[in-house]
């Protein structure tokens, strides 16, 4: 049976789990994604075959492969690094090998005859890159990025497995020591709710004013 008592007294819990845990790890995570996400795909394209090819299933075999695999092999073979840092690092890297595509169709859309253009200007390929290709690739993939990154918010719970006190790790605690889960459960599902829905609709936004 509901009780509002014990929905209202988690929300304070849950709340500070979300700011402490799961902001921080969205927050950084994404900065590490959106920085290597870009320096895979810029080196898949402009490295040897011989150096790319090796590259490129590196980011296939990290994007293909489960989370949490990521998350308690790491963990376990690096135990001199908190848990908190793992999960940080961890989503932040398997996060940058789906960036990573979007950057790389956003690369692919600029059409040839800019690229053309550039050599014909003799542009460095750095000033090419710099001034003409990524603010046009980088302005393509944002709304991509965005919703990457509200993946990646959601994903957040998978911290269970390497016992990071995320918000819905902190519900199901409470939820034990209660031994009734659905109020804590729903505090947790509104704070994700308030958190992602705002930057859904503004991806949304950002989508059909890059449009034109």
């Amino acid at each position: 049976m509901w009780e509002n008592e014990l929905f209202f007294e988690a929300v304070p819990l849950l709340l500070e789990a979300f700011i402490k845990v799961t902001l921080v790890v969205t927050v950084l995570g994404t900065l590490i994604a959106v920085v290597l996400g870009l320096v895979w795909a810029i080196a898949v394209r402009e490295l040897p075959p011989l150096l790319a090819a090796p590259l490129r299933f590196l980011v296939d075999f990290i994007r293909m492969t489960p989370l949490p695999v990521h998350l308690l092999v790491i963990y376990y073979a690096f135990n001199s690094l908190s848990a908190m840092t793992v999960g940080i690092l961890v989503i932040g890297v398997h996060y940058s090998t789906y960036m990573a595509e979007s950057y790389r169709a956003g690369i692919e859309s600029i059409r040839s005859g800019q690229w053309e253009a550039a050599t014909a200007l003799s542009l460095p390929a750095s000033r090419t890159w710099r001034a003409v290709i990524l603010p046009q690739a980088i302005r393509n993939t944002l709304p991509s990025l965005g919703n990457w990154a509200i993946a990646m918010f959601k994903d957040t719970p998978f911290l269970i497995f390497i016992s990071v006190p995320e918000m819905v790790t902190r519900a199901r605690e409470f939820g034990g020591q209660h031994f009734t889960y659905v109020e804590a459960m729903t505090v947790a599902g509104v704070l994700f709710l308030l958190a992602s829905y705002p930057t859904a609709v503004l991806m949304r936004k950002l989508e059909k004013k890059l449009a034109y």
